[in-house]
């Protein structure tokens, strides 16, 4: 039986590792494409926008996850592993081709660790996130017939991510892993968007690689150990979605997309020596659904995203199913 002890959790190291995907299919909510449909995966405003708020809230349930070598396993018998996070976020436009967003997500953990064994019941801000974007385009990129080869040109949106540690890491004062709400380091992100849309049909690629900032831990699980410097792994991210717009006859706008998205981080090192049984790796699919106002000042917006329970989709990370729900209002 599991008890409630200094330091990892036994197998809960996974739910640890699933924090890393937080900000980067939570924080982020997804407000709109660059003609502010509601089908992208970044909180970003149309052209015609100047200012948003937007609030979402999501539900993880995890259930087994893949060890190192991506072979699938399955939680002890008995486990009830969940997480809710609820986010509010805003973007503002300072500039013709510049905007910036920050959201920072409220976490609230609730886990049953094996039949009769670890329970926790905790909650905390979790990291922030801060993105600066600048827009490759003058005007809005979409089009509803191709006359011409320049009607293929997508919206290109290049980015610089922030990740601040707000949230509860393992070098707080925590226990266990079910303690935690964040990581506990900062990290730079480079991303790019491609989004293009020739209605009805609508897609993004988006790519991103992260570099976490070393530092130096003096406390593990609330205990206090002796100094060393620890730095995650570096990650590479990407997704793929593609879409379909329907306008109905009072021209409100519901957008349906499916996608699919890749991460790896590399492995952590502590004083420069790699630690083997880090890194981790995860390939997910989702389904989303948007419903924007004829005049794209209210955007309500839904997703679910899964994770295959077969062996060779991922590494050191848990699978889970995510049920997200969140609203956002432009200013014009």
């Amino acid at each position: 039986m599991l008890t409630k002890s200094n330091g990892p959790v036994p197998g809960a190291f996974f739910f640890l590792m699933s924090l890393s995907l937080m900000v980067l299919t939570s924080v982020n909510t997804y407000a709109g494409s660059c003609c502010g449909g509601g089908s992208g995966a970044t909180n970003l405003l149309s052209k015609m926008g100047n200012l948003n708020i937007d609030a979402s809230a999501s539900w993880e349930n995890y259930n087994g996850y893949w060890d190192k070598d991506g072979n699938w396993k399955e939680d002890p018998q008995g486990s009830e592993l969940n997480q809710y996070r609820m986010s509010l976020g805003t973007a503002y436009r300072f500039a013709d081709r510049w905007q910036g967003s920050i959201a920072v997500p409220y976490v609230i953990n609730r886990n049953k660790y094996g039949s009769g064994g670890l329970e926790s019941n905790t909650s905390g801000v979790g990291d922030t996130s801060i993105n600066l974007w600048y827009e490759a385009f003058d005007d809005a990129m979409c089009v509803f017939k191709v006359r011409e080869l320049a009607d293929l040109r997508p919206a290109i949106y290049w980015g610089l991510g922030l990740t601040v540690p707000t949230g509860i890491s393992p070098y707080d004062e925590v226990s266990d892993n079910f303690d935690i709400t964040g990581r506990g380091f900062y990290r730079l992100d480079g991303n790019v968007i491609i989004d293009k849309t020739v209605y009805p049909w609508t897609g993004a690629i988006n790519l991103g690689y992260g570099i976490h900032m070393e530092r130096p831990v003096n406390r593990d699980y609330g205990t206090y150990v002796d100094p060393y410097d620890k730095k995650l792994g570096n990650r590479a991210s990407a997704s793929l979605s593609v879409g379909y717009v329907y306008f109905t006859e009072a021209l409100n706008e519901f957008t349906t997309t499916v996608g699919i998205s890749y991460l790896r981080e590399s492995k952590t090192t502590i004083d420069g020596k790699e630690d083997l049984s880090s890194g981790m790796k995860k390939v997910g699919m989702s389904i989303g659904a948007a419903w924007t106002t004829p005049d794209k000042d209210i955007i309500i917006k839904g997703s679910w995203s899964h994770a295959l329970q077969q062996d060779g989709w991922g590494e050191n990370f848990p699978t889970t199913d995510v049920v997200s729900m969140g609203v956002t209002y432009v200013f014009f």
